[in-house]
């Protein structure tokens, strides 16, 4: 009899990938979606459908009850929200609201894996050293401190069977982010924040679902895993790279810092009102012109026995080839 498990996030980047990687492992996919939320992409996968309550223990937990789960993976939240109680309402306190209904379960579920990120512990401010899954956490972001307050959560929890993920800037086919400036560099435009030097590591999403449905079972020694391909880049690397494989030539130019902050800061004052979050704003500068984005795997490389297929070329070969197909790029 296969195990079931339920993918929440489902109709996302990261869930969408997460979805095929439990269906090739032999997993009966169940995938938590909004009432609202795309799932066209979804349509000829063979999986089932569910809808959750986030705000309700008790309804998360009717729910859970109902399909017995063996495994939870929970990769559902928000990238981008008005403020930082939003923030933590999503990503901490509905996190929370399903580990704890998932407690309450007569047949308790073997793995709760949740997909943080590498946000949670924030960068480091000097280009020596990397991040450790130890590294003291320092946040930058409303959306890291969010993801550091649902870690936080989870591990008060007493008996749950919990591992965290923590992906740094995660890519592949459908992401929508990094894509901006795969456009902007297709356009022959390649811009940057400052002159200063910086360090940023990578993960192809193709590597990070097999490592998170690797985690339902694996007997961990560990709780928190920080997630990259195992490589350190400098500033210029992805575009480097974005360039030779689309053939382009570039107007590389650095834009001064002042400049661009004072630009965020208008548009979320312009953006205050909406609905719609800018894609440039204060939380997004300060990952941008952070330091050290470098990580340490070993720890996951170790108890997963697993070390990443996909070093950046090879990932954004793939990546590029997919927008192309799929007439995302021209």
């Amino acid at each position: 009899m296969r195990k079931r498990v339920l993918i929440t996030g489902a109709s996302g980047f990261v869930g969408y990938h997460l979805i095929n990687e439990a269906l090739a492992a032999n997993l009966e996919v169940y995938a938590a979606v909004r009432a609202n939320s795309d799932i066209d992409h979804l349509k000829d996968l063979p999986i089932q459908y569910i809808h959750l309550a986030y705000h309700s223990v008790d309804e998360l937990f009717k729910a859970l009850s109902e399909k017995q789960f063996d495994y939870i993976i929970h990769a559902a939240g928000t990238t981008k929200a008005k403020t930082e109680g939003i923030y933590n309402e999503i990503n901490a306190g509905y996190t929370k609201n399903l580990a704890m209904a998932s407690q309450r379960l007569l047949k308790p579920i073997e793995k709760f894996v949740f997909v943080s990120s590498l946000a949670a512990v924030g960068p480091l401010a000097a280009l020596n050293g990397q991040i450790e899954d130890h590294t003291k956490a320092n946040p930058v972001t409303s959306y890291g401190k969010s993801k550091l307050l649902a870690e936080t959560y989870l591990q008060e929890i007493n008996g749950l069977p919990l591992v965290i993920i923590r992906p740094t800037a995660v890519y592949g086919p459908r992401e929508k982010d990094l894509f901006i400036l795969f456009k902007s560099i297709n356009k022959g435009i390649e811009p940057y924040i400052g002159s200063f030097k910086q360090q940023f590591s990578f993960v192809y999403v193709k590597d990070l679902v097999q490592i998170i449905v690797k985690a339902l079972v694996v007997d961990t020694k560990h709780t928190i895993y920080n997630v990259s391909d195992g490589n350190v880049y400098n500033r210029y690397a992805l575009a480097n790279v974005t360039k030779e494989l689309l053939n382009k030539r570039t107007l590389k130019f650095h834009l001064p810092v002042v400049t661009v902050g004072a630009l965020a800061a208008l548009m979320d004052r312009l953006y205050k009102n909406k609905k719609e979050t800018p894609t440039l704003n204060k939380e997004k500068m300060a990952e941008l012109t952070a330091v050290n984005w470098a990580c340490n795997t070993q720890t996951m490389e170790e108890d997963f026995g697993f070390k990443p297929e996909f070093n950046l070329r090879r990932g954004l070969t793939e990546t590029l080839n997919w927008y192309k197909v799929n007439h995302w790029l021209s």
